[in-house]
């Protein structure tokens, strides 16, 4: 008898406990917890790690890994630890409490409270604070200082007000501090500085003070190992890009004298080395090479070759000054739009700032009798790849010009390349009319590029002048396999070149391949065929970010994934051999990328899947993981949920697959109401972890999961022409499979979707009343329009969604009007007997806002129950936070009160008047019905 009772008590045991469990609600958001910045010192002894809220502060954690001894530091950001890994240095913010009370008191922003700088000493654990830090640096390969500037000093005699500097921006104290004996030195009325990788050597700028006559002003090189302070540049000026070469010996750096009230500013390049008591003016703009009417851009960044022989540098046309002399008011405000325009007025207007401030590459031989600037690229010319990180004799160079225009329909670029020599400035075309992308190897022997139109992967050896087609001889494509857009499919990538440029590793869907650039051997597929065999894709994880190859003996790890479980782990591999990768751990989690230490093999890592919360781990061969953090404590309070992967075929016969989520508490035994909510392909993400969040639009799954919902997920594939169509076929073959099941009420099923989920579900509803309600964020209902019209985040024309891109037309407006008409949900309004929620946002600058407001007009003419949510200036997906809390409580009684019968909100029956706006929310149920 006891054996028959130990089950029933078990079962009841279980009931109780998932019946102590409260659902979530809106309240919990705030404090759920993220993994965010995770770093090992060198030396691999220390982990750091923070963790953050989403609305609150964040703690920063230290934690020995040999000692079990933690420092855990509130509000801890930016962290570093120095290059001996003795010391940790951090930001530390100010108590979100703090920033919020200040917007409300409308503070400016130089009387909010400023970030203090921490410095934590690992042996020791003692912290020391430094408040009201603007910035701070350590050298890269030191540790023995530490340089911070402060803010502005508060005046005590004005009640705690920063320090009234009026006029040209003044400078703050720099402090350098020897972290071993606590020496300090501080450096008066600082605006920009930099160390050199070995600390030896720091470079400072400073504004002086037009109270303090005596403060120096110009350039300084403060040598730390002698204590000693050399003066470069003596005066007033700007001075700024402060660059050392790679050995720290040589500085470079921006400077300019003009006249404070001279609009355009003549900039200098200086440069100084130790045997210069100076610095000198090594580029101004009468230096030869340089363009008539261009000077060098203030704008532009400096770099040396790794060999410290040349210097990179920006050029630009001179700018025109302001004419001072017009009359604003006289004169016409308008934008002209040109055919012949390479880029629409729009795109033109958002890139305005980043085009003025647009310089172009140029370089100089620093050691040559005869120096000169190098005009390496133009206006026609405008970007380029330095190569063999600045060593090579020539730079890639690359450009779109003549092409411009049909990117509004193409989308992609079209480009010339061209090997530019950095000594004569002599142009050779390599490559014409690309679409696709070309890169240089890191030697610099070939350039290497693929050819969307022909899914293929090209070489140019540099010094031959052959093209070598990579990826032919072999039936495997190395490009998207199930691409179902009407463009050319993009390439899965490159992993690496070995040493000297002797082959590069390519990405197939699954397996990685080893291509010899002169194609005189025959490809090796690396991984043996055991990704394709297994359906796992294997990505070399790089661990070491200063690497340039591979070895050939090297043992690398590859991050893995089960297309068919959606498992995630690692494997590792000898790139020598023909020898399947070693299986290291495949589990039903997501993992993050791996952070290594500089000089010790341990790694730091973070994984979740649905049910388990992010968290941070360290191992030494990622098998054997040690877990540090434990976040979302909370969440074993409250029913949470489960992600199952379902599968079906469609009416077609397509095999099809998604996910399905159940609540922690399901029972079989009842019926359940369900949302659908759709994208493209999620499928791919059942093993990732969703924390209840105020989401930009998308369906807050984990809570509509523990509020008693199933949400179904399912993946869509696309036949071109006919997107409306495909959404049918999967989506509501895979709504029927899943009502076969008892626990599925078939009667109370909506679905959500936003963008271009959002388009979905506005088809949906003209073709089937099997929903009991819809919710369509930012949708496109009139292709035929929405055409024409812009994407105004971008500047971008919508031709290309709908040509080449996610609509999937195909064909233009007039090629194909009825695939337009089609496919556009306005047409077909009068079908719709959905209740439907719009979201559609007056500041949307991917889908043009008016497509939201034709859907509701139409219904709205048409008599059928439909609402539009406008929040005031906000993006396709919103950004603000109270906007986002918003439209999750809203999206919870809409579908609460359709699918749960629950009564309806104030703001579904009698709407909010415009003067009832700011006032009242319509959040308060009612007994009336919409």
């Amino acid at each position: 008898m006891l054996k028959k009772l130990i089950p029933l008590v078990l079962v009841f045991l279980t009931s109780l406990s998932f019946a102590q469990k409260k659902p979530l609600n809106h309240t919990v958001y705030d404090n759920w917890e993220t993994i965010g910045t995770k770093q090992l010192s060198n030396n691999g002894l220390w982990a750091g790690y923070s963790i953050n809220k989403q609305a609150g502060d964040a703690v920063l954690h230290l934690n020995n890994l040999m000692a079990n001894s933690k420092l855990n530091i509130a509000r801890g950001t930016t962290l570093n630890f120095s290059a001996d890994s003795k010391y940790a240095v951090f930001a530390i913010k100010p108590l979100f409490t703090d920033i919020r009370d200040a917007k409300i008191k409308k503070k400016k922003p130089e009387e909010l409270t400023k970030d203090t700088l921490g410095i934590a000493n690992l042996n020791t654990l003692e912290v020391a604070k430094i408040p009201r830090v603007k910035s701070f640096k350590i050298p890269e390969e030191s540790s023995i200082f530490i340089a911070y500037l402060l803010e502005k000093p508060i005046d005590t005699a004005k009640k705690n007000k920063v320090a009234d500097t009026k006029g040209k921006a003044e400078g703050t104290d720099l402090i350098v501090k020897n972290l071993i004996t606590g020496i300090e030195r501080t450096f008066k009325y600082v605006t920009d500085y930099n160390f050199n990788k070995n600390g030896k050597q720091l470079v400072f700028s400073c504004s002086g003070s037009k109270k303090d006559k005596s403060a120096p002003m110009g350039v300084f090189l403060y040598n730390t190992e002698k204590n000693s302070l050399k003066t470069l540049v003596a005066g007033k000026g700007n001075f700024n890009g402060f660059t050392f070469n790679d050995d720290g010996e040589y500085l470079a750096f921006l400077g300019e004298r003009s006249p404070e009230k001279k609009e355009i500013k003549d900039f200098s390049i200086y440069y100084h080395s130790p045997t210069l008591d100076t610095a000198q003016v090594l580029v101004d703009n009468d230096i030869p090479g340089i363009p008539t009417k261009w000077a060098v851009s203030g704008d532009g960044k400096l770099n040396f070759s790794k060999d410290g022989y040349k210097l990179y540098f920006g050029i630009a046309p001179v700018k025109t000054p302001k004419d001072t002399t017009l009359v604003d008011f006289e004169n016409a405000k308008l934008d002209i739009w040109g055919y012949k325009d390479d880029y629409l007025q729009p795109m033109q207007l958002k890139n305005l700032e980043k085009d003025l401030k647009k310089s172009y590459l140029s370089s100089i031989e620093i050691f040559s009798s005869n120096p000169k600037v190098t005009a390496l690229t133009d206006e026609k010319l405008p970007d380029a790849f330095q190569v063999n990180e600045g060593n090579a004799d020539f730079v890639l160079a690359y450009t779109d010009y003549g092409n411009r225009v049909q990117m509004q329909w193409t989308v992609n670029p079209i480009r010339d390349y061209y090997l530019v020599n950095t000594k004569t400035g002599v142009r050779k075309k390599i490559i014409e009319n690309l679409s696709g992308y070309a890169m240089p190897s890191p030697a610099g022997k070939y350039i290497i590029y693929f050819d969307k139109n022909a899914s293929t992967w090209f070489t140019y050896n540099v010094e031959t002048t052959k093209v070598t087609r990579l990826n032919s001889g072999t039936d495997v494509k190395f490009v998207e396999e199930d691409h179902d857009m009407p463009d050319a499919p993009s390439a899965y990538g490159i992993a690496a070149w070995t040493a000297d440029d002797k082959a590069v590793l390519i990405y197939d869907r699954y397996d990685i391949w080893e291509f010899t650039p002169d194609g005189k051997n025959p490809a090796e597929n690396i991984t043996n065929g055991f990704g394709r065999q297994n359906k796992i894709t294997f990505r070399y994880e790089k661990t070491d970010p200063e690497s340039r190859f591979l070895d050939k003996k090297q043992v690398i790890w590859l991050k893995a994934f089960n297309n068919i479980t959606k498992e995630s782990g690692w494997y590792k591999k000898n790139i020598n051999n023909n020898s399947n990768p070693e299986l290291v751990i495949m589990e039903k989690m997501s993992y993050s990328n791996l952070v290594k230490a500089k000089d010790a093999e341990r790694y730091i890592f973070d994984k979740a899947n649905y049910v388990n919360s992010p968290n941070a781990f360290v191992s030494v061969d990622i098998k054997t993981q040690i877990q540090l953090s434990h976040t979302n404590p909370q969440q074993k309070d409250y029913n949470w949920g489960t992600a199952e992967l379902v599968k079906w075929t469609t009416p077609k016969g397509f095999n099809a697959e998604g996910i399905i989520y159940k609540p922690e508490d399901f029972d079989p035994n009842k019926k359940y109401p369900m949302i659908a909510y759709f994208y493209e392909k999620l499928s791919d993400g059942l093993y990732n972890y969703q924390p209840p969040a105020p989401t930009p639009s998308r369906l807050n799954i984990p809570y509509f999961v523990s509020n008693g919902y199933l949400v179904f997920a399912p993946n869509i594939s696309y036949e071109e022409g006919y997107p409306g169509r495909s959404a049918e076929e999967y989506i509501n073959s895979g709504v029927e499979s899943l009502k076969k099941n008892a626990w599925v009420d078939g009667t109370k099923i909506g679905i959500q979707g936003q963008s271009w989920g959002g388009y979905q579900v506005a088809h949906l509803i003209t073709r089937t009343n099997m929903y009991a309600a819809a919710w369509s964020g930012a949708p496109v209902v009139n292709m035929t329009s929405a055409y024409g019209g812009m994407r105004w985040e971008s500047g971008m024309n919508r031709q290309f969604q709908y040509e080449k891109t996610q609509s999937r037309i195909g064909a233009t407006l007039w090629e194909k009007p009825e695939l337009y008409i089609e496919n556009s949900p306005l047409f077909k309004l009068p079908n719709v007997n959905t209740p439907v929620v719009i979201m559609a946002n007056d500041a949307d600058g991917a889908v043009p806002w008016y497509q939201g407001i034709e859907m509701f007009t139409g219904l709205r003419r048409l008599g059928k129950p439909v609402w539009l949510l406008n929040y005031n200036n906000e993006a396709h997906n919103l950004m603000l936070r109270q906007n986002r809390k918003d439209i999750q409580i809203r999206e919870q009684q809409f579908f609460d009160h359709y699918l749960k019968g629950a009564k309806a909100p104030v703001w579904m029956v009698n709407g909010i008047p415009a003067t009832e706006k700011g006032k009242t929310w319509g959040f308060e149920l009612t007994d009336e019905k919409p």
